[in-house]
Protein backbone atom coordinates (compact mmCIF):
# COMPACT_ATOMS: atom_id res chain seq x y z
CA UNK A 1 0.00 0.00 0.00
CA UNK A 2 1.26 3.47 -0.92
CA UNK A 3 -0.14 6.78 0.27
CA UNK A 4 0.53 9.85 -1.83
CA UNK A 5 0.28 13.50 -0.80
CA UNK A 6 0.66 16.33 -3.30
CA UNK A 7 1.70 19.84 -2.41
CA UNK A 8 2.86 23.02 -4.11
CA UNK A 9 -0.23 24.07 -6.02
CA UNK A 10 -1.51 27.61 -6.06
CA UNK A 11 -2.58 30.66 -8.05
CA UNK A 12 0.00 32.08 -10.45
CA UNK A 13 0.10 34.31 -13.49
CA UNK A 14 0.77 33.20 -17.04
CA UNK A 15 4.49 32.77 -17.61
CA UNK A 16 5.24 31.96 -13.98
CA UNK A 17 6.75 28.77 -12.62
CA UNK A 18 5.55 26.34 -9.99
CA UNK A 19 6.92 23.11 -8.56
CA UNK A 20 4.63 20.35 -7.36
CA UNK A 21 5.78 17.68 -4.93
CA UNK A 22 4.38 14.24 -4.25
CA UNK A 23 5.43 12.61 -0.99
CA UNK A 24 4.96 8.86 -0.77
CA UNK A 25 4.72 6.63 2.25
CA UNK A 26 6.29 3.21 2.45
CA UNK A 27 9.72 1.69 1.96
CA UNK A 28 9.22 0.53 -1.61
CA UNK A 29 8.87 3.88 -3.37
CA UNK A 30 11.79 3.10 -5.66
CA UNK A 31 9.94 0.05 -7.01
CA UNK A 32 7.06 2.09 -8.43
CA UNK A 33 6.64 3.85 -11.70
CA UNK A 34 5.15 7.28 -11.04
CA UNK A 35 3.08 9.79 -12.92
CA UNK A 36 1.40 13.16 -12.87
CA UNK A 37 -2.12 13.63 -14.20
CA UNK A 38 -4.44 16.61 -14.25
CA UNK A 39 -8.15 17.29 -14.49
CA UNK A 40 -9.16 20.65 -15.96
CA UNK A 41 -12.55 22.07 -14.98
CA UNK A 42 -15.34 20.14 -16.66
CA UNK A 43 -12.96 17.75 -18.40
CA UNK A 44 -11.65 14.25 -17.89
CA UNK A 45 -8.42 13.45 -16.12
CA UNK A 46 -5.46 13.45 -18.51
CA UNK A 47 -1.87 12.30 -18.49
CA UNK A 48 0.82 14.94 -17.95
CA UNK A 49 4.13 13.20 -17.24
CA UNK A 50 5.54 9.87 -16.12
CA UNK A 51 8.84 8.57 -14.80
CA UNK A 52 10.24 5.09 -14.32
CA UNK A 53 11.60 3.72 -11.05
CA UNK A 54 15.13 5.01 -11.55
CA UNK A 55 14.34 8.30 -13.21
CA UNK A 56 16.10 7.30 -16.42
CA UNK A 57 12.96 7.18 -18.55
CA UNK A 58 10.33 9.91 -18.77
CA UNK A 59 7.33 10.69 -20.93
CA UNK A 60 5.29 13.87 -21.38
CA UNK A 61 2.05 15.16 -22.79
CA UNK A 62 2.93 16.95 -26.02
CA UNK A 63 1.58 20.29 -24.85
CA UNK A 64 3.90 20.38 -21.80
CA UNK A 65 7.10 19.16 -23.45
CA UNK A 66 9.87 21.69 -22.98
CA UNK A 67 7.96 23.43 -20.17
CA UNK A 68 7.44 20.73 -17.53
CA UNK A 69 10.06 18.43 -16.00
CA UNK A 70 9.28 15.36 -13.93
CA UNK A 71 11.86 14.02 -11.49
CA UNK A 72 12.12 11.88 -8.39
CA UNK A 73 14.31 11.46 -5.35
CA UNK A 74 14.03 7.89 -4.16
CA UNK A 75 16.02 8.63 -1.01
CA UNK A 76 13.32 11.14 -0.02
CA UNK A 77 10.35 9.13 -1.33
CA UNK A 78 9.34 12.19 -3.33
CA UNK A 79 8.45 12.99 -6.92
CA UNK A 80 8.41 16.46 -8.44
CA UNK A 81 6.88 18.32 -11.35
CA UNK A 82 8.69 21.51 -12.27
CA UNK A 83 6.32 23.64 -14.35
CA UNK A 84 7.68 26.63 -16.27
CA UNK A 85 6.04 29.09 -18.64
CA UNK A 86 2.63 28.25 -17.26
CA UNK A 87 -0.41 28.97 -19.41
CA UNK A 88 -4.08 29.44 -18.47
CA UNK A 89 -4.84 26.10 -20.13
CA UNK A 90 -2.63 24.41 -17.52
CA UNK A 91 -5.27 25.24 -14.92
CA UNK A 92 -6.41 21.97 -13.33
CA UNK A 93 -6.31 19.78 -10.29
CA UNK A 94 -3.02 17.91 -10.47
CA UNK A 95 -2.76 14.36 -9.16
CA UNK A 96 0.24 12.17 -8.56
CA UNK A 97 -0.06 8.44 -9.06
CA UNK A 98 1.98 5.30 -8.45
CA UNK A 99 1.85 1.98 -10.23
CA UNK A 100 2.89 -1.53 -9.18
CA UNK A 101 5.41 -1.73 -11.96
CA UNK A 102 8.71 0.00 -12.56
CA UNK A 103 8.09 1.48 -16.01
CA UNK A 104 6.67 4.87 -16.91
CA UNK A 105 3.14 4.61 -18.28
CA UNK A 106 0.62 7.14 -19.59
CA UNK A 107 -2.87 5.71 -18.97
CA UNK A 108 -4.88 6.22 -15.80
CA UNK A 109 -5.86 2.55 -15.62
CA UNK A 110 -2.19 1.60 -15.38
CA UNK A 111 -1.88 3.28 -11.99
CA UNK A 112 -2.88 1.74 -8.69
CA UNK A 113 -2.55 4.54 -6.13
CA UNK A 114 -3.61 8.18 -6.31
CA UNK A 115 -3.15 11.29 -4.25
CA UNK A 116 -5.93 13.68 -3.33
CA UNK A 117 -4.85 16.33 -5.81
CA UNK A 118 -3.61 19.91 -5.64
CA UNK A 119 -5.16 22.86 -7.46
CA UNK A 120 -3.12 24.85 -9.95
CA UNK A 121 -4.72 28.01 -11.32
CA UNK A 122 -3.00 30.12 -13.97
CA UNK A 123 -4.45 33.54 -14.61
CA UNK A 124 -3.99 35.37 -17.90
Amino acid sequence: QVQLVESGGGLVQAGDSLTLSCAASGRTFSMYGMGWFRQPPGKEREFVAAINWSGTDTDYLDSVKGRFTISRDNAKNTMYLQMNSLKPEDTAVYYCAARRGTAARTATYQYDYWGQGTQVTVSS
